[in-house]
């Protein structure tokens, strides 16, 4: 079943030459996306997709754990993300190690973990996914710019639960492609908008509606978008059966418990924290503090 779904939906993104990429004077989105499908492109040509499955096939049969159904249930709805550097900022944690991080952010409350993947502009790596799913029973999102239907099938084999479908970065057609995709592979979506427009990106295969208060091209970062959006989010929601209204989730510039509570009033139920965490020596304790005043 999965080597079928394989070649039925890697038809849709065919390889694409490295030099269609070469990008000169482009906001930092458009650096990130054109190295995205060069590195992709390469990973594919080093391990075809179903050099990738024989590989991976023990892992596919391990059962997949509800993020959606976690950040539900839980009181404080917290993201916990591993991320060790970001374009805008440089390093935030370069030793930090998924081995320790993930761990405490387990035992400290989080309701699900989102580790990011990309090595270039954020210092991160599949490994790191790997690492965290050998740690942790908390739901794993994988954070990365999912481009292609091959990167789905990486987060699955190294322990994923969930991934993120970034709107600005992929064409609605693309966004329903690999969120249809997810799905079939037990992956859970979490979609991510920056703008009204992008809602429009919306489709049943999504579990998850996640506003970026950051600005991807220019990494500006305003908490108020949340707040802005929250509304036109839940009535783009509403028009899904009431079995698949995406629950909803704040990304980024969240720094307080203030936030979290005030985010909660306008329907949010999850907030995907990372900077707040990882700047500090020690995230586990910076998160067991947040949620200490969250209580």
């Amino acid at each position: 079943m999965i080597f079928f779904i394989a070649l039925r939906f890697a038809k849709r993104f065919p390889l694409r030459s490295n030099s269609s990429f070469i990008i000169q004077n482009v906001d930092i989105l458009d650096q990130i996306i054109a190295n995205k499908r060069i590195e992709v492109a390469r990973q594919k040509e080093a391990i075809p997709l179903n050099a990738l499955l024989i590989m991976g096939s023990d892992r596919l049969d391990r059962p997949t754990r509800s993020m959606r159904q976690s950040l539900a249930a839980s009181p404080f709805g917290i993201i916990a993300e591993f991320k060790r550097k970001s374009p805008s900022k440089g390093w935030i944690h370069p030793g930090a190690e998924v081995n320790h991080v993930v761990p405490l952010y387990e035992q400290q409350g989080a309701s699900a973990c989102s580790v990011l993947t990309d090595g270039k502009f954020f210092g991160g790596s599949l490994g790191d996914l790997q690492k965290a799913r050998k740690q942790v029973k908390l739901p794993l999102l994988r954070k990365d710019f999912i481009v292609d239907p091959y990167q789905l099938f990486q987060a699955r084999i190294m322990g994923a639960d969930a991934v993120l479908l970034i709107a600005s970065c992929l064409t609605t057609e693309e966004c329903f492609t690999l969120a249809e995709t997810a799905h079939t592979l037990q992956l859970e979506v979490l979609l991510e908008i920056h703008r009204e427009s992008e809602l429009t990106y919306l489709n049943p295969y999504v579990d998850m509606l996640g506003v970026n208060n950051r600005n991807l091209g220019t990494f500006d970062t305003r908490i108020d978008n949340s707040f802005r959006l929250a509304e036109k989010m839940q009535q783009a929601g509403s028009t899904f059966d009431s079995g698949k209204v995406p629950l909803l989730i704040a990304e980024s510039g969240i720094s307080s418990p203030a936030d979290v509570k005030a985010l909660k009033k306008v329907g949010f139920q999850g907030f995907l924290i990372g900077e707040t965490f990882m700047k500090r020596p020690d995230p586990g304790i910076a998160l067991s503090n947040f949620i200490s005043e969250l209580s």
